[in-house]
């Protein structure tokens, strides 16, 4: 694969692990609603990458799926609004996969 068409290199990939491995870590004493909080935070470094790397289709979906979650969203006050939006970025994101690699519905 031609390095141009690599979303993530080296640096990327160990400071992605380095994010989830101590999220983990630190997750043992937080509150529970921060594990959804780190995750979303990963997604969104790692859509940053696929926005500068990724095919202009991958680049807006993504970018377009993240936009409607903030990273540093939390199911504290509208937990039923907060899984809707996490419902509707899963579907957004699985739409964009079936186009991606060719699926039927």
């Amino acid at each position: 694969m031609p390095a141009s068409l690599c979303i993530l290199d080296e640096d990327d990939a160990l400071e992605l692990l380095a994010f989830l491995v101590t999220a983990a870590r630190t997750q043992v004493d937080e509150a529970a609603e921060y594990g959804p909080m780190r995750l979303l935070t990963a997604a969104h470094r790692l859509g940053e990458l696929i926005g500068e790397r990724g095919s202009v289709e991958t680049s807006a979906a993504v970018s377009a799926a993240l936009a409607r979650m903030p990273p540093l969203a939390v199911p504290r006050d509208d937990r039923d609004g907060y899984i809707a939006r996490l419902d509707e970025l899963c579907r957004s994101l699985a739409a964009h996969l079936v186009t991606h690699f060719g699926a039927t519905p």
